[in-house]
């Protein structure tokens, strides 16, 4: 088992830096984010376009799964699903993602995201696959 010194430490991507994500707390079994909401994530009907919703709940899945993985190891997302609950209206959007299971080869998320008033406006369940790195291809 890799202790922590040993697990690698994750980078928000630039496209959720694009976004305006932040991340609040995160830990192989809890990731929280934030998204501070702004004209350029509406549907053009003043609520959140969930394409934003979904964003930010596939980078704290993928964060989440980041951290649970060993050294020379990568992931990617293979399949996601949203369940849209309501529409999201605001300053912000909070998403909390959890571990439905922790594996060799795959890892799933259930991520909630809320808005300002803590109503529950979607949950997104995402499989990462896990993946060994080709380290001698590297130079």
């Amino acid at each position: 088992m890799s202790s922590e010194s040993e697990r690698p430490r994750y980078r928000l991507p630039a496209f959720a830096e694009h976004l305006g994500m932040e991340i609040i707390e995160a830990d192989p079994q809890r990731v929280v984010g934030r998204l501070v909401i702004g004209p350029q994530h509406s549907n053009g009907r003043d609520q959140v376009h969930g394409g934003a919703i979904m964003s930010l709940a596939d980078t704290l899945g993928a964060i989440g799964t980041v951290l649970n993985l060993q050294r020379g190891f990568a992931t990617t997302t293979i399949e996601s699903k949203t369940n849209f609950l309501a529409a999201a209206r605001g300053k912000e959007l909070i998403g909390e993602s959890l571990p439905l299971h922790i594996g060799r080869n795959t890892m799933v998320w259930q991520t909630t995201i809320r808005d300002t008033d803590a109503r529950r406006v979607a949950v997104v369940t995402q499989t990462q696959l896990v993946l060994k790195l080709d380290t001698a291809s590297r130079s």
